[in-house]
């Protein structure tokens, strides 16, 4: 959704977040609220349209690829500049791809792995060459494993890079502070600085969408990001504010601990817990949710029930079998706790983020799953660290989520690949692996609908991640601020945003 009214130079956007943002490094970031932040000061070698259709943005135009598609070319936009003043060039751009897919603890990695090589065949051409056909690749640089950062900045703070980033976009890194404010300016560096209109942006992390929402009403805040449906109810009725929305390519669900023992990126071992021992209990925990019924009491049924990684927005979910989610049954999951020959309570601890509506969530699934014969304790843990404990594996179940990605693979292959870059469930499949590769390297859309379809359900056999609902991204702004887009990746661009004249 965009709002193209004209705006008049000058001022500063406050954007309040749901949660504060992980590391502030494209190659190490993870968190949906860092790429709103990324959206205003880094730019990528290609983004999404208000369509959905990729285009370019720091390449000059879509990819060359090879006949066997083993080989891709693609040139670098000319005349741009990083934010410390470095010139955009091929190189610069080879040496981000080789850090996002080579750093240790890299969250690009499974995405880059088929690049076998990146080299500059020119100040500004840059050829890949790939271990084989790998069909997601455009789609993977519109996102943050295609984001370029300074080599000048690279070479100078290497992985405290996070503290002082450095990107080709309209705003500037300026400074953060934890968990109040990060501060961008508008950078004069910008190759297309003259159509950026607002002095600076500032990012606020507020869980509480009641906070967020007063101060929007308040006008101490003019974007709320990623409001909770009983807010956007209310927002509806205040004469100075806006709603922009759009459907969401990601999924929200919770991840089951399967054999996370050494942490991200390493093979799965072996945890001696009822969920990790034996797939009935996972499968019997899920018999207990009633994916309709949590939409309606914690999401006041603004929310979509989901049970796969394939968002209907997606190129191919129309050639996908229909999701029927399993409903709720009781009488069945306590028969698979019986077979599994599991004590009752089953005890379980749920990590939750600590906003609000998470909190909910994790109340109404504590109710639903009690009468199936699983006793769920509540553990609130602030983003972050949630994050770095779960990639750990210091966890038993814990709220995960994406935001979502066009295509199919990048909803899938970091999480459910063994050892991949976000597979925090520890899940080892080798026929997932399978259908992954073959996802990546068959072009034609309806054998990918095929094997996309195979996976979904492969993956719903394992029980490792729960799919259960699909957000819509809702966005609340002041009236007198134009200028904003909100598409399907849940970003709120601001690049020509400003205060109506």
């Amino acid at each position: 959704m965009t709002d193209d009214r004209s705006v008049r130079d000058g001022g500063t956007l406050t954007v309040a977040l749901n949660s504060d943002p992980d590391k502030l490094d494209p190659t190490l970031a993870q968190t949906l609220v860092g790429r709103t932040v990324f959206a205003g000061m880094c730019e990528k070698l290609y983004d999404i349209d208000e369509d959905g259709t990729v285009v370019p943005q720091l390449a000059a135009s879509l990819p060359d690829t090879s006949a066997d598609g083993r080989t891709v070319t693609f040139r670098v936009r000319p005349g741009a500049k990083f934010s410390d003043g470095t010139a955009l060039d091929a190189e610069a751009v080879v040496t981000s791809l080789l850090r996002h897919r080579d750093l240790p603890g890299s969250a690009r990695g499974t995405e880059l792995a088929p690049v076998r090589k990146a080299e500059a065949t020119g100040p500004l051409t840059v050829r890949l060459t790939l271990d084989h056909a790998y069909v997601p690749l455009t789609g993977v640089l519109a996102d943050r494993a295609g984001m370029v950062m300074s080599p000048t900045a690279l070479k100078k703070y290497g992985k405290n890079f996070t503290n002082h980033p450095s990107c080709v976009g309209p705003f500037r890194f300026v400074e953060r502070v934890g968990g109040d404010r990060i501060v961008l300016k508008k950078d004069p560096n910008y190759y297309d600085a003259d159509r950026v209109h607002l002095d600076g942006v500032v990012y606020k992390p507020i869980p509480d969408g009641n906070v967020r929402l007063a101060n929007l009403r308040s006008g101490d805040l003019q974007v709320g990001d990623q409001m909770a449906p009983v807010d956007v109810r209310s927002a509806l009725t205040e004469p100075k504010l806006q709603l922009f929305n759009s459907p969401s390519l990601g999924y929200q669900g919770i991840g089951l601990n399967v054999g996370n023992v050494k942490g991200l990126g390493e093979q799965p071992g072996k945890i001696d817990t009822p969920i990790a021992r034996d797939v009935r209990v996972r499968e019997a925990f899920e018999l207990a949710i009633d994916r309709e019924l949590l939409n309606k009491v914690v999401f006041q049924g603004m929310y979509e029930p989901a049970c796969g990684p394939i968002s209907p927005q997606s190129a191919i979910a129309p050639g996908i079998r229909p999701q029927d989610c399993p409903r709720r049954d009781v009488d069945r999951a306590k028969e698979l706790l019986e077979e599994a020959g599991v004590r009752t309570p089953v005890k379980i601890e749920l990590k939750t983020s600590t906003t609000p509506e998470q909190g909910r969530v994790g109340q109404v699934l504590q109710a639903m799953v009690k009468e199936a014969g699983f006793e769920l304790s509540l553990r609130p843990t602030e983003y972050a660290t949630m994050l770095a404990e779960t990639d750990a594996g210091d966890y038993d179940v814990f709220t995960s989520g994406w935001s979502g990605r066009l295509d199919p693979d990048g909803n899938v292959s970091n999480f459910l690949k063994t050892a991949g870059a976000m597979n925090a469930y520890g899940l080892g499949d080798p026929e997932i692996d399978k259908l992954i590769a073959e996802g990546r390297s068959v072009a034609d859309p309806a054998r990918r609908t095929e094997i996309y379809d195979r996976l979904t359900r492969r993956v719903q056999d394992a029980h490792a991640l729960i799919y259960l609902y699909r957000q819509k991204n809702y966005v609340v702004a002041g009236k007198d601020v134009a200028g904003l887009h909100v598409y399907g990746d849940g970003l709120i661009r601001v690049k020509n945003a400003g205060y109506t004249r």
